[in-house]
């Protein structure tokens, strides 16, 4: 008998906080034999007041737990809309959607126990954006949450997206990388021949989150990221910044590791802003710097921890990074006999796989199955990931 396919809805939105990326997954049979494909992406902005508001939480502002408790539901109301206009967008029923799942916004996200803001803190996660409010909006049973259970089983609750990656991009013969820039640059290490155990991922350092931020500040707002890296092109790279720069701590850190906005976010800019006040750099100076640095600190990483490990021959790149002529340029010089190419090769948009490897993981949760790839997020057992919120009336149909 042929599996029964159903239809997911994956939903991610970054740690850049630009928006929600919504892609529609037709996902049947179970892993080794999953089959899936991507059947529709679309992208929703944040109203400028809502990115507001997550960049001051993410940014470690202080404050009221109201706050951050209306956003968690704003931000569901937000996601269940985004859900609603997708589907129109693709002209699928909701009725014909069987699950969402929501990786929902990251405000926080520490995966060992370190300093931050002075004191020693436990490992933790925060994602909101609440499931059942996206479950009574859509009427569509929806999971979420899906880092806790894996940082409960002893990982860093990312990244998550390898289990996608295997999927999509294991290969009997050539060894591949599958490279995510967002606002932190991750990678997943897909050994030929590789079988679940033998994969790796970790957070290589920042993506396009200190680009972005030094963008903004720069031009007052004007503009959030640096469209085809105008702004980068036309400065000159700090060679003295560039080497402060690839000293961070982060970088020579072992994997499995992960990062976000605690690190690489506001602060961190605010630091370059003032080192290039008090050297007399001029904005797009600095832009050019962070941007070179960016890949830099990818390359950095392939040269530390992954080959040594392992022959890579593709490196297969999604995110936002994609798009920035610059960063890819000097990945691609960084790398020499390594080829660098784009996800869509794969059948899957760049901007489309994060929230097609959620609505995978979704799939995976609601047939009771780990999503978590122990080698990638350092947990010491497979977990199944997520919670889930049904839809009103509906009659459970897995026993998890």
């Amino acid at each position: 008998m042929t599996a029964p396919t159903m239809k997911v809805i994956g939903m991610m939105s970054g740690t850049s906080a630009d928006g929600i990326d919504a892609a529609l997954a037709e996902i049947s049979g179970a892993p080794p034999s999953l089959t899936a494909k991507l059947a529709g992406h679309c992208h929703a902005s944040f109203p400028p007041y809502v990115r507001e508001r997550i960049l001051r939480v993410a940014n470690g502002a202080e404050i009221p737990a109201a706050e951050i408790s209306e956003l968690n539901f704003l931000l569901g109301e937000e996601l269940g809309r985004a859900v609603m206009n997708a589907c129109k967008k693709w002209r699928v029923a909701p009725d014909d959607v069987s699950l969402i799942g929501s990786h929902g916004q990251t405000i926080f996200h520490q995966g060992i126990k370190s300093k931050y803001h002075g004191k020693l803190r436990i490992p933790s996660t925060l994602q909101i954006g609440d499931i059942s409010v996206i479950a009574a909006r859509t009427g569509i049973t929806t999971i979420g949450d899906f880092r806790p259970a894996d940082m409960a089983a002893g990982g860093q609750g990312a990244p998550l997206i390898p289990f996608a990656d295997y999927l999509l991009y294991r290969d009997s013969l050539r060894g591949r990388v599958a490279l995510n820039i967002g606002g932190i640059a991750n990678v997943t290490v897909i050994p030929a021949h590789a079988r679940p155990e033998d994969v790796f991922a970790f957070d290589t350092g920042p993506g396009n989150m200190i680009v972005d931020a030094l963008v903004e500040r720069t031009t007052f707002g004007r503009e959030e990221f640096d469209r085809d890296a105008r702004i980068a092109l036309s400065g000159r790279t700090i060679p003295e910044l560039l080497v402060r720069l690839m000293r961070e701590a982060y970088l020579r850190q072992k994997p499995p590791k992960s990062t976000g906005r605690e690190l690489f976010g506001a602060n961190y800019a605010q630091e370059l802003l003032t080192w290039g006040k008090r050297h007399h750099a001029g904005a797009a100076d600095l832009i050019r710097t962070a941007t070179i640095f960016t890949a830099m600190s990818i390359a950095d990483a392939f040269r530390r921890f992954i080959l040594p490990r392992a022959h890579v021959e593709e490196l297969i790149v999604a995110g936002g990074g994609l798009h920035n002529p610059l960063m890819m340029a000097q990945l691609a010089a960084s790398l020499p006999g390594i080829e660098v190419v784009p996800a869509t090769r794969f059948g899957v948009l760049p901007e489309a796989k994060e929230a097609f490897g959620f609505a995978l993981l979704a799939y995976e949760t609601y047939h009771g199955r780990p999503g978590n790839l122990p080698s990638a997020t350092g947990a010491k057992r497979a977990a199944v990931l997520g919670k889930i919120a049904r839809a009103g009336g509906e009659e459970p149909g897995v026993t998890l």
